[in-house]
């Protein structure tokens, strides 16, 4: 059990402390929140038995660490499950309610601790709201050891974390949960009857069980409150029962259930729909498959993604920008969220399918990896090595190497690949006219 400390009772808690409603009921999410690994599912690949941060957790030897992952991924959750198995005082922060006067406080009480030999661990919840003069209050105190230090954030550490923070932590990178995690989780919502939903006897329906698991986009909390919110306002049967169909997910929802899973054939459907209009310069088709993945609650972020894949791959040198634009839509998404989101993956949609159209770098790339695994390790022509030593010099490296700013026909006469090689094309690109005979 986490020890209990009454120094700087500020922060008395040995758990972050629960949500609650206006109702003054805890959320379900919260209820729900896992007590010990046995109750923990999804993140096997960090936390499943016998991996290094479980046993550091178990043993309660853990180092100072960030959890960076997407919101209901269980960074909060791993936190709870450091405090029930640490014997060091667990103080809770957020530092979206918090700030430096508050750590100060929590410092203050982690040193007087320290000096009776009792340890403190912090957890900074969302520790990437603080700019990076605020973190540099930690890095003394991390360092010395007078506390451990484990941050969450839903955003990249490389960019929102200073340097000597990242360079005394371990980052563990936490994925989206799995629909059969998201699965395992709601079927336990519904029969768990001292802490979930089991006193309510609900029936979800196959399909409508699928939907409310897309609609947690790999999110438990998000998948948890929308389910609390749905069996709240299902129909009560003459048997007691609640019944959860697609029907009454759209009427409670407001929004139709479209058939869409993420994990399944359906998913693939629509984005090779998606991608095949965008190619073949069909911007409507393409707004149409756009809007289905949105409406069926396809995680925004592997959209943006694919945008990113196809200004490469399909568009290329023939319009060099739309690199520029896809990049630029995929931080959008990052920054604003959905819905409003939804306006630039539009935008970028109907940019991507209305640029003219090249293969020729993805292509040439191919050919090149078929070429490189078929011949093996070609030498580098002796004339492109660098000569950095006089053996190098003496057997020939750089010899006869023309620097094309002095010598502009090297261009063209100075071969860059190996002999067996010599002459191949890989970079086919097209001309203007093939780009105007194709629309």
């Amino acid at each position: 059990m986490p020890a209990h400390d009454s120094t700087g009772d500020l922060f008395a808690s040995s758990q972050p402390a629960p949500r609650i409603t206006p109702s003054g009921k805890v959320p379900l999410a919260e209820r729900l929140r896992p007590r010990s690994f046995d109750d923990l599912v999804g993140q096997d690949d960090v936390v499943g038995p016998g991996r290094p941060l479980r046993s550091a957790i178990e043993q309660d030897r853990l180092s100072s660490v960030i959890f960076w992952g997407p919101p209901g991924c269980g960074k909060t959750t791993l936190a709870g499950l450091v405090a029930q198995y640490t014997k060091s005082q667990f103080v809770p922060f957020s530092a979206v309610t918090g700030g430096i006067p508050e750590l100060r406080e929590i410092i203050k009480a982690a040193e007087q601790r320290r000096t009776r030999g009792m340890a403190t661990i912090l957890f900074v919840d969302e520790i990437h709201r603080f700019n990076k003069a605020q973190q540099d209050a930690f890095l003394p105190h991390v360092e010395r050891g007078t506390v451990v230090l484990i941050g969450a954030t839903t955003e990249n550490p490389s960019f929102e974390l200073i340097a000597p923070l990242l360079s005394r932590s371990l980052v563990i990178v936490l994925q989206p949960l799995t629909t059969e995690a998201l699965g395992s989780i709601l079927d336990r919502a519904v029969a768990d009857t001292d802490r979930g939903l089991g006193s309510l006897r609900l029936t979800i329906q196959p399909a409508a069980r699928d939907r409310l698991i897309a609609f947690g986009n790999g999110d438990a909390r998000s998948l948890l409150t929308t389910l609390e919110f749905v069996a709240g306002q299902a129909p009560v049967g003459m048997d007691g029962r609640r019944i959860i169909d697609e029907a009454v997910l759209e009427a409670v929802l407001l929004k139709k259930a479209l058939r869409y899973d993420k994990g399944g054939e359906e998913h693939y459907n629509l984005i090779s729909a998606y991608i095949k209009s965008l190619r073949d310069s069909d911007p409507d088709g393409a707004l149409y498959w756009l809007a289905r993945m949105l409406e069926g609650g396809e995680n925004p972020r592997f959209i943006a993604r694919r945008m990113v894949i196809f200004a490469s791959e399909d568009i290329g040198n023939a319009e060099p920008q739309a690199l520029v634009v896809a990049n630029a839509v995929a931080q959008a998404v990052e920054f604003v969220g959905l819905p409003e989101a939804q306006i630039t993956l539009a935008h970028g949609t109907t940019y991507l399918a209305s640029r003219p159209k090249d293969n020729a770098s993805y292509v040439g790339l191919q050919e090149a990896i078929r070429d490189a695994r078929q011949h093996g390790n070609l030498g580098v022509p002796l004339h492109l090595r660098n000569a950095v030593t006089s053996l190098m010099k003496e057997i020939g490296y750089g010899q006869g190497y023309r620097y094309v700013h002095n010598d502009p026909a090297a261009k063209s006469e100075q071969g860059h690949l190996p002999e067996p090689l010599k002459g191949k094309r890989y970079y086919r690109p097209r001309t203007a006219q093939d780009h105007e005979e194709r629309g």
